[in-house]
């Protein structure tokens, strides 16, 4: 549950995309005040032009008091390691290793919380969107990567590690699709044959080029409903939400169900044409999932410090 008080303070949040960043300020309740987006560069620029943000255009007349920072990944969660903060191996340039938390530390004397972006996006839907009375449930983003949240019974899964779903191996049928693959890690892992930048190379065009009755969104809905068996079969979940610009391509979501109830063949005899659309569905919340989340991650920060100030007086 979200905290009453939480409209009363103003905090930050950041989704740390890797094609762009989008920071907000706002309250722990959701509600956005000011926001800005703008490409993402190196980790020095583009973090350096966060933080101005919430000292200068977005505070308005008053300092953020906590900030909820969604970043790519993947990232070190776990507050009792070395790599705390930072982000791991990644494709992108530039990044691996660098001291998120570290940096903003450096600026802002206020509680800082680190999730992934594609868990700040499943925070927000759970408190504010698709998945409001879902306990058990997973948030899959479809863009610059492919990457999932999942709650359990109300807990996100794995808090100091986090599942890697788009590097998930699935069928690759050469014979019905003969692109390689561009993940640089596996190939022609999930990531790399159904991803943004996979729509680009494999097309010669952005998914946002492409015409609505392309053959290449009933080859996504073919990728992405095997992605959907597996997390069916493996966590059992209430809903599966998609979010991110390629699903912004909604003539998907029809192909995608289908596909989806041929493999499983009647297997979970629940899921059925009269279900599918409300068991696999498109992000509530949109392109402000993760911001969303990220300001109810700072507000939880707050008072998690809050809390320990206090039992430590206590004492």
């Amino acid at each position: 549950m979200i905290n009453q008080n939480s409209g009363k303070m103003l905090v930050g949040a950041i989704e740390g995309g890797g094609t762009k960043f989008n920071c907000v300020t706002g309250y722990g309740n959701g509600d956005i005040v000011a926001k800005q987006a703008f490409p993402t560069t190196t980790p020095e620029e583009t973090l350096t032009r966060a933080a101005r943000f919430f000292q200068m255009d977005g505070a308005a007349s008053n300092s953020i008091e906590a900030l909820g920072i969604a970043q790519f990944g993947p990232l070190g969660l776990d507050r009792t390691a070395e790599n705390y903060g930072k982000l791991l191996m990644t494709a992108k340039p530039g990044w691996s290793g660098f001291d998120i938390i570290g940096f903003f530390s450096g600026i802002f004397d206020v509680p800082i919380a680190l999730q992934t972006d594609v868990n700040g996006a499943a925070i927000g839907e759970y408190f504010l969107g698709a998945a409001q009375g879902n306990d058990n449930f997973v948030y899959v983003t479809v863009g610059t990567g492919i990457g999932g949240g999942i709650f359990v019974n109300g807990q996100l899964l794995n808090n100091n590690k986090h599942p890697e779903i788009g590097h998930m191996l699935v069928q690759h049928d050469l014979q019905k699709d003969d692109f390689p693959g561009c993940c640089p890690f596996h190939g022609n892992c999930l990531e790399g044959l159904a991803s943004g930048p996979a729509i680009r190379k494999r097309w010669g065009l952005a998914g946002e080029e492409l015409v609505p009755n392309h053959p290449a969104w009933e080859l996504e809905a073919h990728y992405l409903a095997r992605l959907c068996v597996n997390l069916t079969c493996c966590y059992a979940p209430e809903k599966i939400i998609f979010g991110g610009g390629v699903m912004q391509q909604k003539q998907i979501f029809p192909a995608l169900h289908k596909e989806f109830l041929t493999l499983m063949a009647g297997y979970m005899p629940a899921l059925n044409d009269k279900t599918i659309g409300q068991y696999i569905v498109p992000s509530a919340l949109g392109g402000d999932a993760a911001t969303r989340g990220g300001l109810i991650l700072a507000q939880q920060s707050h008072a998690r410090r809050n809390e320990i100030s206090i039992s430590a007086g206590a004492g």
